[in-house]
């Protein structure tokens, strides 16, 4: 087995840290979405960085413009604001919402394509759970390679196929080991624990794991802050990033907020989502709470960004899988 190891942790020493929220707008935010928002934004605030909003739009059924202004909104009340991006397409590296970002998504895709490393594939996704058992740590379910060839690398004469197929990206047997700044070392077997990925679905929309790669690496961002269930994407992310010849930015994976039952919070927990904690609290007490969830304060008292910049530091986010919360003690 090759080893691969980059070294990838978000760090305070960074010339001007550049990190992102990239929020799908698919819905109103919850207690989840916004608790990122606030953690990503303090770590380059405190570095004297920026930050860019990116709306991920890449769904064209679920996502709506009128749900986009909603996140801007709820931002801005918190006092969030954005260096970059955002529905006005502010920044010298738009455009910054996924849907206008085809024609360099397509010219991205036949670089990897060039590579002799991807192939077209016709398995639904029904074909592919009748074949393989589900990840056993997160239900994800490896692709079986039925549609994989032989041999690799596979010579392309750029010419695509006119039968509708997903193109999808062979991964070799190796491990991928990043630094995450939550978690620590994460050692990735590619094959095993990922296994080969799509870069487009075969209706044409383009994946996550192509988007947000080429998106971080063209719009400068050197730190990147989401919740843990994209851990093992970290490893894909990586392994696409040197494909494509790119430096790949720092990974800080927070525990995901869930509700009382131990489940992840959605856009249907209602009663955190953001309508419902504007309704309740100021942006201050909202503040103040978030702050407690992080170990930034030692109790839910109101706060403001100012006192919570110079507070923060990675040393005090909890290291965990999971933060609980009761929706009926934030009522």
């Amino acid at each position: 087995m090759r080893l691969t190891i980059v070294i990838t942790k978000v760090s305070s020493h960074s010339p001007v840290p550049v990190g992102r929220f990239a929020p799908s707008p698919s819905g109103r935010m919850h207690l989840g979405n916004i608790f990122t928002a606030l953690i990503s934004w303090l770590s380059v605030r405190h570095a004297g960085g920026k930050w860019v909003l990116r709306i991920e739009d890449l769904d064209p059924q679920r996502s709506k413009m009128e749900f986009a202004k909603m996140i801007e909104d709820d931002l801005q009340w918190l006092g969030l604001v954005w260096d970059e991006g955002g529905t006005d397409e502010i920044g010298p590296n738009g455009p910054y919402s996924q849907s206008h970002r085809g024609e360099i998504y397509a010219d991205a895709i036949r670089r990897v394509q060039a590579t002799g490393y991807t192939y077209a594939c016709t398995c639904s996704r029904a074909d592919i759970l009748a074949t393989q058992a589900p990840h056993q740590s997160d239900g994800r379910v490896i692709y079986g390679g039925k549609c994989c060839p032989p041999h690799f690398p596979v010579r392309w004469d750029g010419v695509q196929s006119s039968y509708p197929h997903a193109v999808r990206l062979h991964v070799p047997d190796e491990e991928i080991v990043f630094d995450d700044t939550i978690y620590g070392v994460q050692r990735v077997n590619l094959v095993r624990e990922c296994g080969d990925f799509i870069l487009r679905r075969a209706d044409g929309a383009w994946a996550y794991q192509l988007a947000v790669v080429v998106d971080d690496a063209m719009m400068g961002i050197t730190e990147v802050v989401r919740g843990n269930d994209l851990l093992l994407s970290a490893a894909q992310q990586i392994y696409l990033y040197r494909l494509l010849g790119l430096t790949p930015p720092g990974f800080a994976h927070l525990p995901l907020v869930c509700n009382g039952a131990g489940r992840r919070l959605s856009k249907r927990d209602q009663s955190l989502s953001m309508e419902q904690l504007r309704a309740r609290y100021t942006p201050g007490q909202l503040l103040g709470r978030l702050a407690y969830m992080a170990n930034l304060v030692p109790e839910p008292s109101p706060c403001s960004l100012s006192e919570l910049v110079s507070l923060f530091s990675w040393d005090c986010l909890p290291k965990v899988d999971k933060l609980i919360v009761d929706a009926d003690n934030w009522k």
